[in-house]
């Protein structure tokens, strides 16, 4: 019967399971919400996907309400902040650029973020700076949150859109029958369209948020009332 070898691992021995950190279970939620959605991760799928107990991740996170605002304030904290611009109209336009550049890479946030008008920690900075430019543009603060509020429509409202779009034409789906549709409309009931039916896919496809985003900013601005509330009616 020959020894065993000391130097070798024991096998079978029972230990403790290997820990589990926060880093670990935030990259495995993210592997989740980019392969299923956000909609479909559950606190027992985080579990499974990061390797350990259920039990373990309520060590790191309450549940998955507190999963999502630490999700949220992980991605803001990676954020680089601009230096920004000493006219605070542009200041304006710099923070909501930077808003949409960090959301668009990553659109799955906004629905998080409307589902229930959340916002992350950690990007409460680019929201400061955009309620300051517009007060130093002359608004009211009252005003400065209607402007925010109009800026976070636009913004989402194009990521959702655009982010749709990309996937329905990566699975081959969708825009093409709407093009189809525009490319043969009726010339006499519908001109315009008609007109430009060949050229509508390209069109509705080109950048045109800054464009959107400035002329948004400079109406809301320049119909500012004299004091008070913006004018309601």
């Amino acid at each position: 019967m020959t020894a065993a070898d000391p130097s070798a691992p024991a096998r079978g021995r029972m230990g403790r399971p290997p820990r589990t950190s926060r880093a670990d279970i935030i990259a495995a939620a993210r592997r989740l919400i980019d392969r299923d959605g956000w909609e479909k991760l559950t606190m027992r799928r985080l579990a499974a996907e990061a390797g350990t107990a259920s039990t373990t991740l309520y060590h790191h996170v309450r549940d998955k309400d507190d999963l999502l605002t630490q999700l949220l304030d992980d991605y803001a904290e990676q954020m680089s902040r601009p230096a920004m611009p000493a006219d605070p109209r542009e200041r304006i336009i710099t923070a909501a650029t930077v808003i949409r550049e960090t959301l668009a890479a990553w659109p799955w946030v906004v629905g998080v973020l409307i589902q229930d008008d959340r916002v992350g920690r950690a990007a409460l900075w680019m929201v400061e700076a955009l309620l300051a430019g517009a007060i130093e543009c002359g608004c009211t603060p009252e005003q400065a949150v209607d402007l925010y509020r109009s800026i976070w429509y636009y913004t989402a409202g194009e990521i959702l859109v655009r982010a749709n779009r990309d996937r329905q034409r990566a699975e081959k789906r969708g825009p093409a029958q709407r093009d189809d549709l525009i490319r043969a409309a009726d010339a006499t009931e519908l001109p315009h369209l008609a007109a430009l039916g060949e050229r509508w896919a390209s069109l509705v496809s080109r950048d045109t948020y800054s464009l959107g985003l400035r002329n948004l900013v400079d109406g809301f601005l320049r119909n500012l009332p004299d004091r008070g509330e913006p004018d309601r009616a």
